[in-house]
């Protein structure tokens, strides 16, 4: 385990300022092609996936998440025909305050909890949340954890460095980035990378961008690669280009 750490610390010195950076307007064709290349395991498709939905409820979030929690239910429709998710919502806010809710097996129930909630100021604390996620997945083998915000004020080699084991795991991060702080952005997709994950930036006109997104990993954390790639063959012409972004 340690020799791993050290090989993700090493990709992550050799990833700093100065590697080619990903660029926004291909961003969504990215992260779904990521998404459609990972591998699965044997025996899950079908299975209830147990999802972690992850939000920073900052005080610059308001409006991010009123639009995450009317398209929450977008995972779950998606999801059904591929076997269910298992949804627990998590989000950061004000002095120090992390929640977790229990696990929601249905769209109604996340939607109450989220609703009327207001969001606070205070720091991020990405590190509390992928901690959580290792914890969790102790208990039940994670599908994979979706993370909505817009700044990183923490330790970035903290958080590659945990973000590394999740990838030891086979626990992916999705990191949705809305604006564009440049800190936030290198963190992120570093963070994807080494989790075995993806990342994508959207703004404040994408809600059907962020739509199709969280459809998308919802179908791959229940279905797999090929209902995935059946979803592409439905949806707009961002999706279809899934195909196109293999590896």
């Amino acid at each position: 385990m340690k020799d791993l750490i050290k090989k993700a610390t090493r990709q992550l010195s050799n990833s700093r300022p100065g590697k080619p950076a990903v660029t926004a307007s291909s961003d969504v064709q990215v992260f779904l092609g990521k998404v459609n290349a990972m591998s699965r395991k044997p025996g899950v498709t079908g299975a209830m996936a147990p999802l972690i939905f992850a939000l920073d409820a900052t005080a610059s979030r308001q409006e991010t998440w009123d639009r995450a929690s009317q398209l929450q239910s977008e995972m779950f429709v998606s999801a059904q025909s591929t076997g269910g998710l298992q949804v627990q919502l998590c989000y950061f806010r004000g002095l120090g305050e992390f929640f977790r809710s229990e696990w929601h097996t249905d769209a109604d129930r996340l939607l109450q909890q989220m609703s009327g909630l207001q969001c606070q100021a205070g720091m991020t604390q990405i590190e509390k949340l992928l901690r959580h996620a290792l914890d969790q997945n102790s208990r039940q083998r994670l599908r994979g954890v979706i993370f909505i915000g817009d700044s990183m004020e923490e330790n970035m080699d903290v958080l590659c460095q945990l973000a590394g084991k999740l990838g030891m795991l086979n626990v992916p991060l999705f990191l949705f980035q809305e604006r564009q702080d440049p800190v936030a952005r290198q963190t992120f997709v570093e963070m994807a990378r080494l989790s075995g994950g993806a990342y994508c930036q959207f703004d404040a006109s994408s809600a059907e961008q962020l739509k199709d997104l969280l459809k998308a990993v919802a179908i791959y954390a229940t279905g797999g690669r090929q209902a995935l790639e059946d979803f592409s063959k439905k949806s707009h012409r961002s999706v279809k280009l899934l195909g196109q972004q293999l590896k």
